[in-house]
């Protein structure tokens, strides 16, 4: 046969014909897999209410059934003055609560290379931002600083612009300083990352109200199974930073007067508004799985839609929710009973949750009674996060899945009468439920509904399940090497890692080299240690980060990215490593066996390598 039919001369008619046709089948079923492509969620960061500054925290707090509402903080506005429970009065705020982060003014500014003078114009938003997309970067083992000129996408949902409100409509116009437009302007706040990360792909700011976060992130999927980008960074930020949108949606009769989300409960009366900031790290998954990436779950479909003609601009339609939803199942070629749980907008109103449930009752209703659908709101735990509301809903279906458990929905106690609770299968998970793999892929949906009448909805799916990739070599020892832009940043980074080590002592300590090797940007201030196990490397990271001497551990300060090379003196000491170095390295072994086949010889690379380093008394530097 001819080799893959390049030489088409050669051919007949009839041949170059079934050629062609094969060629043009090929090119229509790539075309026709694209728009179902399964994306894989690589990496997930995030800052929500409740001290909930990484994953594992905001898994802790769903987990533990708390919520992060506190008190409105002092440094936003005055409570005692704007707060009151009469809503006829012009100008009140009905609530003193809410769900708010902590220390939202701090920024290092040196360690994105910001001038003190730009980094105080920068919305805080921004901020927060750029700090959680690095740290997304780093949960998916990507470092930031190695995907310069990468085509990587960025898909922000913004929607708040309070800080823009004190810089440039305060009235204080000889404030306005250089910076202050490109600190504030939403698509500034999207902008900066690819700017900052050295990103070539699509760049988007969302502002869709509610939904804008999940938005961004069908956006994303978009992107990716066009092929426009082959990473993307989607997710949405949302500070309260002053209190003009809060009188507001006071007056329109949004809030709650306690600062709780309600949702499906009698007493829904409005719903607390909160902050925060979530991104998650996208890939194709054909392209995750030859990575080797460590897969989060898997988005298989995802819709946008408007409200259209609803009874009002802000009032949600159930026919377009029910539309929306079956359009994001059909994408992901499911049927409505595949669906384990939803991840319900719940906005804790008495109009928009019975809306809701309406909508899905037309998808779901249909379903066995054996086979109930379960809900559950993160709005019950941190507030309704508006801008990035959407994708907190994602993140925290992700962690259920991840962890084989639906954490419990909060602050129901009798549901509303205005849900046909008994007409079809439906269960509010108010208690934390085993959500347990199975023979068949566990798949949940997520919803968000904006203000604005533009509704989203994503089908996340379990990751799949392989075998574990070996990404590391066994060896006796290992060297675990960590780095910061100071020694301070050092110290800390160094005892978090021992406190993390000690806290997962199952963790294989070559995954743990590889990752902070290669998933980690690197910077000046580095510390090695070198262990034969992870108790031993949890000891020496402590002692580095308590600036303590101790065995097997080196500190210092590099000028340029660390260069890993070969060097061995004595012929004795190259005698005896070289067979073990063989044996154990892949990288060394490819190169001697190179050397080898390019000489033609039939003795074994391993007694070659032994030979020629006995054969002579120079020191021996390289391979062979």
């Amino acid at each position: 046969m001819i080799d893959a039919f390049s030489d088409m001369r050669r051919l007949s008619p009839l041949q170059r014909a079934a050629f062609a046709v094969r060629e043009m089948r090929v090119r229509l079923d790539r075309a026709e897999a694209a728009p179902r492509e399964p994306i894989a969620v690589v990496g997930i960061g995030c800052r929500f209410p409740g001290g909930a500054t990484s994953p594992d925290r905001f898994w802790e707090l769903l987990r533990d059934g708390r919520d992060g509402v506190g008190d409105v903080p002092p440094d936003r506005w005055d409570a005692d003055r704007l707060c009151a429970p009469d809503p006829t009065r012009p100008g009140p705020i009905l609530t003193r609560r809410g769900a708010f982060l902590d220390e939202v003014d701090q920024f290092d500014a040196g360690f994105f290379e910001l001038s003190d003078s730009e980094a105080d114009s920068l919305d805080p938003q921004q901020r927060v931002l750029l700090e959680v997309a690095w740290e997304a970067l780093e949960t998916a083992g990507c470092a930031a600083t190695r995907l310069r000129d990468s085509r990587t996408g960025v898909f922000i949902g913004i929607g708040q612009n309070d800080y823009a409100r004190r810089r440039l409509l305060s009235g204080a116009i000889n404030r306005i300083g250089p910076y202050d437009g490109t600190g504030n302007g939403f698509c500034f706040a999207a902008g900066r990352l690819s700017f900052v990360f050295g990103l070539r792909g699509p760049n988007l700011a969302v502002d869709t109200a509610c939904s804008a976060s999940l938005v961004s992130t069908h956006l994303a999927c978009q992107s990716l199974r066009l092929g426009e980008c082959d990473l993307a960074l989607a997710g949405g930020v949302q500070l309260i930073l002053s209190p003009e949108v809060t009188v507001f949606l006071s007056r329109a009769g949004a809030l709650s007067p306690d600062g709780l989300c309600r949702t499906f409960d009698v007493g829904a009366n409005g719903y607390g508004r909160g902050e925060g900031c979530g991104v998650v790290v996208l890939k194709r998954l054909s392209d995750a799985v030859r990575d080797a990436d460590d897969i989060l779950a898997v988005l298989r479909g995802s819709a946008v839609n408007h409200d259209g003609p609803s009874s009002g601009l802000t009032v949600p339609s159930a026919p377009a929710q029910t539309a929306l939803i079956r359009e994001a199942l059909d994408r992901a070629a499911l049927q409505p009973d595949d669906i384990d749980y939803i991840e319900a907008h719940g906005t804790a109103t008495a109009l928009g949750d019975p809306i809701e449930v309406g909508g899905l009752e037309a998808v779901f209703g249909e379903r066995d009674a054996g086979n109930p659908l379960r809900l559950g709101s993160v709005k019950t735990n941190i507030g309704h996060l508006e801008a990035a509301a959407g994708v907190a809903g994602l993140i925290k279906t992700v962690l259920a899945l991840r962890h084989e458990t639906i954490p419990a929905h909060l602050h129901l106690t009798e549901p509303t009468p205005r849900v046909r609770w008994d007409q079809w299968p439906l269960e509010v998970v108010t208690r934390e439920r085993p959500w347990p793999a199975t023979d068949r892929p566990r798949l949940a949906g997520v919803s968000a509904f904006g203000f604005s009448g533009t509704n989203a909805h994503v089908v996340v799916e379990e990751a799949p399940a392989r075998a574990r990739a070996a990404a590391t070599v066994s060896r006796g020892r290992q060297v675990v090497s960590v780095s910061a832009p100071s020694a301070a940043a050092l110290s800390t980074l160094a005892t978090r890692y021992a406190a993390r080590l000690r806290a997962t002592p199952a963790v294989t300590l070559g995954d743990v080299s590889y990752t902070a090797t290669t998933g980690r940007a690197e910077w000046a201030e580095r510390v090695c240690v070198v262990a034969s196990g992870v108790a031993e490397a949890a000891a020496q990271l402590a002692a580095a980060g308590a600036g303590r001497a101790a065995a097997g551990v080196v500190r210092g300060r590099g000028t340029r990215a660390p260069r890993v090379g070969w060097a061995h003196g004595a012929a004795s000491t190259w005698a005896a490593a070289a067979p073990a170095l063989y044996a154990g390295e892949p990288e060394f072994r490819a190169a001697v066996d190179a050397v080898v086949a390019a000489a033609g010889v039939d003795a074994t690379p391993a007694a070659l390598v032994g030979v020629a380093a006995a054969a002579t008394t120079d020191p021996v530097v390289a391979a062979v």
